[in-house]
């Protein structure tokens, strides 16, 4: 009778897994008895062999388990190794992750592994003053740049005491972008109509029920104009040895790889995830710091319900500005 038979009967009841687990170990005992008598391998020995390698592995995954445990512990002196990758929207997350560890006193440094094309203003800037307030501990903050790092990413990875990126990494993409989608002629074709009460001239900006006026044009411009120059600001306050001038010069929107950016010495080495590692050991001067990962202790479903950007980039917050790569 064929597996497939089993399965086939077996599909509904809470002993189906059960069922095939032994089912499938009985087949794999049978193989493996028929291929030693095949061989002329003692069954018996061969299989205190097969019981021993298991052992063997159970041990291991005990042993690594426990390391893992360990690991978190808050004890000794420790160096944090936290992810902020995505599309930086909603910052609280990672902001409270910022203050415990700032908190935890086991924590001599953190190395923040940046993977983001950036994400809008408001979220870039409160990751990066809470980088700053974990500084303000005394504590060194080192940035690994991963595949991307660039625009809101790039504005806050400033923060760091010292900045790696990879040679191929993305990154740059300095500045602010604020887009607006006029449906006004397909509204019309639909036989839509809107009407909009409103307080003020400038309430209903970036309406997609109608075209921007001049003078909405140069409000906007205005708006993402305070926003570059507090991008400008800030990266010229951490990287003091970049011309201002020549900042401004490539600050259009240019992404650069990790080689240019060290040659505009907009980060300070070349390297990876162990390498910033190592570099946050250093600056820590702890003796043996052990190295532990920031991990997100949410469900999926959570995580999924609470990723705004897909339902409302540009739809629920129309007028919010990014430093996104486009």
């Amino acid at each position: 009778m064929s597996r497939g038979f089993f399965r086939c009967k077996l599909a509904v009841g809470g002993w189906e897994v059960v069922f095939l687990w032994a089912f499938d170990a009985w087949v794999l005992f049978c193989n493996f008895a028929v291929g030693f008598a095949f061989l002329g391998i003692d069954i018996i020995k061969a299989m205190k062999w097969i019981r021993r390698f298991f052992v063997f592995l159970i041990i291991l995954s005990v042993l690594g388990f426990l390391g893992s445990l360990l690991a978190r512990l808050p004890v000794g002196e420790r160096v944090a190794v936290l992810r902020i990758e995505g599309v930086l929207v909603n910052s609280e997350p990672i902001v409270r992750k910022i203050e415990r560890l700032k908190e935890d006193k086991s924590v001599r440094a953190l190395v923040v592994r940046a993977e983001s094309p950036g994400g809008s203003v408001g979220a870039s800037q409160e990751i990066y003053r809470a980088l700053e307030r974990f500084k303000e501990s005394k504590k060194p903050v080192v940035v690994s740049m991963g595949n991307v790092c660039a625009s809101g990413c790039f504005y806050l990875a400033m923060a760091g005491d010292y900045i790696y990126a990879n040679p191929g990494t993305i990154t740059g993409s300095i500045g602010v972008i604020i887009q607006h989608t006029n449906l006004k002629e397909l509204l019309e074709r639909l036989g839509i109509k809107t009407t909009s009460i409103k307080t003020g001239k400038f309430k209903d900006t970036l309406s997609p029920t109608r075209e921007l006026t001049e003078e909405e044009k140069r409000y906007l411009q205005e708006l993402i104009d305070k926003a570059y120059e507090q991008f400008l600001n800030t990266i010229l306050k951490h990287r003091k040895e970049v011309d201002p001038n020549k900042l401004r010069e490539i600050a259009d929107g240019r992404v650069f790889t990790g080689e240019d950016a060290q040659r505009l010495r907009l980060v300070d080495g070349l390297g990876g995830l162990q390498d910033a590692i190592e570099k946050a050991k250093e600056l820590s001067k702890a003796e043996k710091p052990r190295v532990f990962y920031v991990e997100e202790s949410k469900g999926f479903l959570r995580r999924l319900l609470e990723n705004r950007l897909g339902a409302g980039f540009g739809v629920d917050a129309p007028l919010m500005l990014y430093y996104l790569m486009q």
